[in-house]
């Protein structure tokens, strides 16, 4: 049955799977729907409208699915957060809602480890598997990919993208889009080469590492276009299945929220 400490405060409006944990001194609010398998730390704040799926632990002090930090904000807005199954949330970590202007949503996939004073704002989508350390943020409408890893006080500006299996190192604010596969690094960050320990830990052999680097050397080492490398790397993924994750980025129309690419 659902343990919920004495000391917690529960809306009778959420809804928690039988076997839902919730510590000392938490809240939970209306609309919140909390999975099967869940457990919310002592002093932990989930409010709604927010949907969390199975086994996720959300440890003492996080904030989870209050209101966006943006002055357009009214209260009333279509506004949610979505977390899928099996996160790991530390404490202090800010998940903010979206707003209707972005969307509606914030969502976080699966499997996601989310370090200590974290921030995720208002209408990022965040994939499977990312990994950001303590005090990574990033800021309202990015996306990040699957598998990427955030270092330490790193952040991405509002409206980048993060392509899958990428790694912001510590310290690095990125103001552009970074491209899957790709190491970022400094002060300014800049491409440092391939992620080549995070394509190792994921399984990709030899010969789809070696094509990858050839990939980011079109992009980055033969002083071509974008639109021409992008041309180049898309020929080559016709046989290189693991370049089409980065020829598809690459093809993304500019808009008018496109901060273009970091080069």
């Amino acid at each position: 049955m659902t343990a919920i400490h004495p000391t917690a405060i529960v809306s009778p409006q959420a809804r928690l799977a039988a076997d839902v944990k919730v510590g000392p001194y938490a809240v939970i609010g209306r609309d919140v729907e909390i999975g099967a398998g869940c457990e919310i730390g002592s002093h932990a704040v989930v409010e709604g409208p927010t949907i969390m799926g199975a086994r996720n632990a959300v440890h003492p002090h996080a904030a989870i699915g209050r209101d966006p930090q943006d002055r357009k904000y009214r209260p009333g807005e279509d506004s949610r957060l979505e977390i899928g199954d099996d996160n790991t949330i530390r404490e202090f970590a800010t998940i903010n809602r979206g707003t209707e202007e972005g969307g509606g949503a914030t969502r976080v996939g699966n499997g996601c480890w989310l370090m200590a004073s974290v921030h995720i704002a208002h209408d990022c989508v965040l994939g499977d598997n990312v990994v950001m350390a303590n005090f990574a943020s990033v800021a309202g409408h990015a996306r990040i990919g699957d598998h990427v890893t955030m270092a330490g006080f790193s952040g991405a500006h509002q409206f980048c993208r993060i392509g899958n299996y990428s790694f912001v190192g510590i310290y690095s604010g990125v103001t552009r889009d970074v491209p899957p596969y790709v190491l970022v690094a400094g002060q300014p960050p800049k491409p440092r080469g391939v992620n080549v320990v995070g394509l190792r830990r994921h399984g990709f052999d030899a010969g789809q590492r070696a094509n990858i680097e050839r990939a980011y050397r079109t992009l980055y080492r033969k002083e071509l276009s974008r639109a021409k490398a992008a041309q180049a790397i898309a020929e080559a993924a016709r046989g290189q299945p693991e370049l089409a994750l980065l020829a598809d980025f690459l093809a993304e129309p500019p808009n008018e929220t496109s901060r273009g690419l970091l080069r």
